[in-house]
């Protein structure tokens, strides 16, 4: 997600700060791990702490801790992303504005724009301690919207375009679904795999697409958090802390990557359809009945 421009002190919540860095270890190999599978870290982020009794780590934790998927996806896809970059380059120097290669990375880059501009506009009320949008119950209805959202695209996408069919437009849609997941619970990979499917991508493609359409709202959002967190008096210790977190992170999403790509090309997305509806009904009776904090 996309987070912007400095925030007050006041307005960040630095909890993450306080659980230490044991807890802060695990909970970045749940953030790794959740980030980029389409089951949504923040949820996860929110769950874990409290079964456990933690505090909550806080949206600034879970925006900085997408750098940690920067790294994984760069590591990844590094031969697509050279590839796209010096073809891209070498249609400009030679005037080839059909070129594939390069309308499919205007179309990554524009399709960043959304969730800049929405990111723009929430950025206050998600940093914000006790944001009413972390509540238990949004979170829960909105992994619940998602299911039923991701079922119907795996049930009406034909699956037919592979990434050499890909273009600009692919990336302007994405786009826009991606600026669903400023919502907690939505899921950045998973608005923008079940946008994929409901585009006719196969779901290998649609992941792929995923991740590398991630990479500039990753840049900006990690970015932008990490001078946020600077301005609002982030000490030594409390760097350090987050350090090991992006470290455990980083791996976990790495692992992620792998293990997603090679079940997506055989297997579909309903594990995860009906792993999102569990979760969200849980996190509703949980947050109503008192159980979960």
């Amino acid at each position: 997600m996309f987070l912007t421009a400095i925030a007050a002190s006041e307005t960040i919540d630095l909890g993450f700060v306080e659980l230490g860095w044991l807890k802060v270890i695990f909970l970045g190999i749940v953030q790794g791990i959740t980030e980029l599978l389409p089951i949504s870290s923040t949820a996860h982020l929110r769950i874990v702490p409290s079964l456990l009794g933690w505090q909550d780590p806080g949206t600034a934790f879970s925006a900085a801790m997408q750098l940690a998927s920067l790294g994984a996806v760069l590591a990844y896809f590094w031969q697509d992303i050279k590839s796209l970059v010096g073809s891209s380059i070498k249609a400009i120097a030679h005037q080839d504005y059909q070129s594939q290669s390069l309308r499919l990375t205007l179309g990554l880059l524009i399709g960043t724009i959304p969730i800049v501009i929405v990111g723009l506009l929430l950025k206050k009320t998600l940093d914000a301690p006790n944001s009413p949008l972390r509540s238990l119950t949004v979170i829960g209805i909105a992994s619940i919207v998602m299911s039923i959202l991701l079922a119907i695209a795996e049930l009406r996408g034909s699956r037919k375009r592979d990434f050499k069919r890909l273009a600009l437009l692919d990336g302007l849609l994405v786009g826009i679904a991606q600026t669903l997941a400023l919502i907690p619970g939505v899921s950045r990979s998973g608005s923008t795999l079940t946008a994929g499917l409901f585009l006719n991508m196969e779901r290998e493609t649609a992941a792929r697409f995923s991740f590398l359409l991630g990479l500039p709202a990753i840049i900006l959002g990690g970015a932008v958090e990490l001078h946020s967190l600077s301005k609002a008096g982030l000490d030594l210790n409390g760097w350090l802390i987050l350090g090991t977190g992006l470290l455990s992170a980083s791996i976990s999403a790495f692992l992620a990557i792998f293990g997603l790509l090679r079940y997506l090309e055989k297997q579909s997305t309903w594990i995860f359809v009906w792993y999102r509806l569990i979760m969200g009904i849980f996190l509703i009776i949980g947050a109503a009945l008192g159980f979960l904090r």
